[in-house]
């Protein structure tokens, strides 16, 4: 239905909110269903269901007729090669499948039979607070950057930005970390892991930095590359010394 949507619109924003909302509605489904604990099926449903709601809700506040810059790059690469709407459509089904594959650290969570919550389910709690609270800075900061005009065709280089070019990003990747460590006490738990290292494989070289960096060099040219010499692309780090 989105992928239609997208070939009626030419705006494919709409699939990071239909990624998020599945995710939500697995979150839900795997609580509801799933024999474990009551306490492992509340916390792990209640952190990623929180989580990504806040992301289906962010992106559906986005979504005022102009493309999110990722997918337009994406557009023009594919257009360029003659495959936009095959592609797109391939694009669409894949987000679905991984959305599947990822949330397996929180369906192993859901069929955690401890009756208590161990000591990797706290630290993944703690963990996933301080990482989706960060986030929600984070994306607080562009918002409010990008709303004043007098920023437009500038680089956000304060706060969490000064020492991550794609702090957003990293945050949410360690939310996804937060998942693996709560399902890691159940039995299989350690199958999970393999969701952190897929997303931070599609952050790193899909569909998060590399269309968000060419995209910004696009539209802000010498600026974002002095900024790229900067400030650490992923990890927050400590900026280095400014370039010419």
């Amino acid at each position: 239905m989105l992928y239609a949507q997208q070939r009626r619109t030419r705006n494919a924003t709409a699939v990071d909110a239909g990624w998020a909302g599945s995710l939500v509605a697995m979150a839900a489904l795997y609580a509801l269903l799933a024999d474990g604990s009551i306490a492992h099926r509340v916390l792990i449903a209640s952190m990623c269901g929180i989580e990504n709601l806040r992301i289906a809700r962010l992106v559906l506040g986005r979504l005022d007729g102009r493309e999110d810059e990722r997918y337009r790059e994406l557009r023009e690469r594919w257009r360029a090669r003659g495959s936009e709407q095959a592609r797109f459509f391939v694009f669409f089904q894949a987000q679905a499948l991984v959305a599947a594959v990822v949330s397996l650290p929180v369906l192993l969570a859901a069929f955690d039979p401890g009756p208590r919550l161990g000591v990797l389910a706290w630290v993944g709690a703690t963990l996933w607070l301080a990482a989706a609270g960060l986030e929600r800075t984070a994306d607080r900061q562009l918002k409010r950057f990008r709303d004043d005009p007098a920023n437009r065709g500038q680089v956000l280089k304060t706060g969490l930005w000064r020492y991550s070019r794609h702090p957003n990003y990293f945050f949410q990747w360690l939310t996804w970390v937060a998942y693996a460590l709560v399902a890691l006490e159940a039995p299989y738990g350690w199958i999970g892991l393999v969701s952190p290292v897929i997303m931070l494989s599609l952050i790193l070289f899909v569909t998060g930095v590399p269309p968000a960096e060419a995209s910004s060099l696009r539209s802000r040219g010498d600026a974002y590359r002095r900024y790229q010499r900067e400030a650490s692309a992923f990890i927050p780090w400590s900026p280095r010394e400014r370039g010419p």
